[in-house]
């Protein structure tokens, strides 16, 4: 079905919108989650699994959503995911108990990897030409990275001026908008008939990190020694196993094991693990530092990421792509790991009666910076030495390693938090100097591992090797970032 250039443009807005709800929700929960644990009586360990829930379903359905696409038609897929995102946002809003604001979580995160699957096919399907293409692809990459920057201030405003209710029903009203302008202007090509769908292996891969993350949550109670904790985490290594044989030997493998051997790839999602790691728990952290230790409100912490997080976006979408363009991949994306880890190691020194200007906005100009620097290298690595024809599933891998990564950063320095503050605690330090030793050791954590993911991209990662393919293929890497930074 062939649209009016006008009427595409409308389609690429409506995806975009329904892409920026689904970022958006992966850091707009940060700054309401004191007050969500007040209401709702989490645990500061199992706080972190209101953001988990969602990362970890996301992840875990973001390939097979594109399979399930491919299957059944991109538009009718779109809608699907739209409508159960924005019927699980309004069961969010509405919870009144732990176990229905999870679940809901993880429904969220169900309905945000499909639609966030589909949406990149919509974008190829509704401009086949490799100039807008470009474009439109630019416009796409601006909206998942300023993403995050919205997601904080909204979460702020919103939880601050109304309730922490608010930051999921505000979903409701956008996501019917979505479905409504997406049954209106979106392509439906024809479905491919003859595919597989991997169950087993998305059911699997994701039973696997579940239960990993239950074992790393819980250690901090149980013990990272203990029995319990031991057996939960040699269970996920063997869910794990099972994995990789289902997927070598699936007709229509969730993770194509022969992806795994490109060098770029493999690196890419490595250092994707570790970097998103660092980058959520960062989120998590600064917010609960501002409130429980600084005593800000929900606005005021919202106000305060706001400088860092258009840094972000502004260098996202511009200065890194130059930088790209002009020096390659590597030494933007080490850079800008770099200084990720240097304003990490800053805020891990930030003291109980700490000041905002010099004690937290350092580490976030610093952190903003190096992310806007390196967000557009570590996606683009990613499909470097692939042909653009599988460039979609390789940044669906790349994706969810990002995802995963991210929930088990979360989980380990959320548990690492709570065992040094318990710890200090018990050695008779007060308690707001015992909770900000327990986020000075997760700090610190979050700098090594943004560190360890510049190492290991300067030592592993190889220059791109752009490989041609006929013209109505996806553009090169170059000439997307040229045009997106408007080069």
């Amino acid at each position: 079905m062939s649209t009016g250039s006008r009427t595409r443009w409308v389609a690429l807005a409506v995806v975009c919108t329904g892409s920026l709800m689904n970022v958006l929700d992966t850091t707009i929960v940060g700054v309401a989650l004191p007050a969500i644990r007040h209401d709702l009586g989490f645990s500061q360990a199992s706080l972190a699994w209101v953001v988990n829930a969602y990362l970890l379903a996301f992840g875990g359905f973001l390939l097979l959503g594109g399979r399930l696409g491919d299957l059944l038609g991109h538009r009718r897929l779109f809608t699907a995911a739209i409508s159960v995102f924005t019927l699980a946002s309004l069961a969010c809003g509405l919870a009144t108990g732990e176990g229905m604001l999870l679940a809901a979580r993880a429904v969220q995160g169900l309905g945000g990897a499909v639609a966030s699957a589909v949406a990149l096919s919509l974008v190829v399907s509704l401009f086949p030409e490799p100039g807008e293409r470009a474009k439109a692809m630019g416009v796409y990459g601006l909206v998942s990275a300023g993403g995050g920057s919205i997601g904080v201030l909204a979460g702020g405003i919103l939880t601050g001026l109304l309730t922490w209710h608010w930051i999921f029903l505000v979903n409701v009203p956008i996501g019917a908008a979505v479905l409504l302008a997406s049954l209106r202007v979106l392509p439906a090509p024809a479905a491919r008939a003859g595919r597989r769908l991997d169950v087993p292996g998305a059911v699997l891969v994701t039973a696997a990190v579940t239960l990993a993350l239950y074992a790393i949550t819980g250690a901090s109670q149980a013990g990272w020694a203990s029995a319990r904790t031991g057996t939960t985490l040699a269970g996920a290594a063997a869910l794990l196993a099972a994995f990789v044989a289902v997927e070598s030997r699936a007709a229509a493998p969730l993770v194509p094991l022969r992806l795994l051997r490109q060098r770029n790839l493999t690196a890419a999602s490595l250092t994707g693990v570790l970097w998103s790691a660092a980058m959520f728990a960062s989120f998590f952290l600064i917010s609960l530092y501002l409130q429980l230790v600084l005593h800000y409100d929900p606005l005021q912490t919202g106000l305060a990421f706001l400088p860092s997080n258009l840094i972000m976006s502004v260098l996202s979408a511009g200065l890194s792509a130059r930088l790209v363009t002009r020096f390659g991949i590597k030494p933007p994306l080490v850079t800008g790991l770099l200084l990720v880890a240097a304003g990490l190691a800053l805020l891990g020194h930030a003291p109980v009666g700490g000041h905002f200007v010099t004690d937290v906005l350092p580490g976030g100009i610093l952190l903003g910076t190096g992310a806007g620097i390196a967000l557009p290298p570590v996606l683009l690595v990613a499909t470097s030495d692939l042909p653009p024809s599988e460039s979609g599933l390789a940044a669906g891998v790349a994706n969810t390693s990002f995802m995963l990564g991210g929930a088990l950063g979360l989980a380990v320095l959320a548990s690492l938090t709570t065992t040094r503050t318990n710890n200090l605690l018990a050695t008779g330090l007060g308690h707001l100097a015992a909770l900000t030793g327990g986020y000075h050791a997760a700090f610190l954590a979050s700098a090594v591992c943004a560190a360890l993911a510049a190492l290991l991209a300067a030592s592993w990662l190889r220059p791109a090797t752009p490989t041609a393919e006929p013209a109505t293929a996806m553009p090169t890497a170059e000439s997307a970032l040229t045009t997106a930074a408007g080069g």
